[in-house]
């Protein structure tokens, strides 16, 4: 069983220009492909970003809860050495 003309065929290639790089300068992109590829760029860039901001928000809490630590403890030994001075007066 034979298909109507031209059906089923597979288009005539240019074998010389399909082949050697240095005569063919054009390629054809996959269009999907391509929109797959950046797709999944964007998506990596977006994930990195969120990461990025994630950390940035981590370090921060850490700087503020050691801030406070530091605070806290130099006021204890502030009141440690007022207590002490003024145990020292009342002798």
């Amino acid at each position: 069983m034979e298909s109507p003309k031209g059906v089923g065929e597979f288009p005539a290639a240019d074998v010389v220009g399909d082949s050697d790089p240095a005569v063919t300068k054009n390629f054809t992109v996959d269009p999907i492909s391509s929109e797959v590829a950046q797709s999944k760029e964007i998506e990596k860039q977006a994930q990195a970003k969120n990461e990025r901001e994630q950390q940035d928000k981590i370090d921060a809490a850490k700087k503020l809860k050691s801030a406070i630590i530091i605070s806290g403890v130099a006021v204890a030994v502030i009141g440690a050495i007022f207590a002490i001075a003024k145990k020292l007066r009342e002798k």
